[in-house]
């Protein structure tokens, strides 16, 4: 057996024990690059919802702005969720006010991690969304919409608008790290916003039916372009053709809960 020996006071150990701390440290040196990553990717991902009825002179678009919220918030754990419509006196559901609210849902989230995800639901031409709040009449263009979302910072986005014409917003604001899913494509109508409905036939596809049952914004849309055609076939409609979009990055991040 080795002997210890003094060398000036101070311990001199076995050399078994020294080959024992040196093979200690090169583990340490080996391993923990390795934790660091996981952790990181450990980070849990917040959804912050914002939806917005544009149109005030029908009610189906104040109710269809908060149910979609509601399911959003439910299926992937929204929070905080921001709800706004206008109706035939006025409201906050204007150009400004969206900007203030996609504002106010970045400030505090990761801006590199979490998901900004904004619903829009009105009537839409192919210059973009109307906005209607008492007298007050705006349109709401892919351009307005595409500068307010890069002022918030945010990296993961998704963008689901339920109007005519909405496919007219795509080029402008779909990209790997921006999903935008649409009613219709940039030139045909989308239907059902009658005032006393409670969804418009997207809406209710998407949000209603396909969201409350599936696991991915993709496997939701595929369920409702199919329910949305079947229905617009049936009472002989010309099809919408609603779009997906983009989003190749943040589809894998929302997983909906059981």
């Amino acid at each position: 057996m080795e002997q210890e020996a003094d060398c000036g006071g101070e311990a001199v150990y076995p050399r078994w024990m020294n080959r024992l701390s040196a093979l200690i440290v090169a583990f340490v040196v080996t391993v923990t690059p390795s934790v660091s990553p996981v952790h990181a990717a450990g980070h849990v991902r917040r959804v912050s919802v914002v939806s917005f009825g544009l149109f005030g002179d029908q009610g189906v678009f104040r109710r269809e702005a908060t149910g979609a919220a509601q399911v959003v918030a439910a299926r992937f754990g929204g929070d905080p969720i921001r709800v706004q419509y206008n109706s035939k006196k006025g409201g906050g559901a204007t150009i400004e006010g969206l900007a203030a609210s996609l504002q106010a849902a970045a400030n505090g989230m990761d801006a590199e991690n979490d998901i900004l995800l904004l619903i829009l639901t009105s009537h839409g031409s192919q210059a973009g969304l109307a906005v209607k709040a008492g007298r007050l009449e705006q349109t709401l263009t892919p351009s307005n919409l595409a500068g307010m979302l890069a002022r918030t910072g945010m990296r993961y986005k998704v963008v689901v608008i339920s109007a005519c014409y909405s496919g007219v917003f795509v080029p402008r604001l779909a990209n790997p790290d921006t999903l935008v899913i649409t009613a219709a494509d940039a030139d045909h109508p989308s239907f059902g916003c009658e005032d006393k409905a409670k969804w418009t036939y997207f809406g209710d596809a998407f949000f209603n039916v396909a969201l409350r049952q599936a696991n991915t914004l993709k496997d939701a849309f595929v369920v409702a372009r199919a329910l949305v055609r079947k229905r617009e076939l049936r009472e002989r409609f010309e099809p919408s053709n609603p779009l997906m979009s983009g989003g190749e990055n943040v589809q894998r991040l929302l997983v909906a809960r059981p």
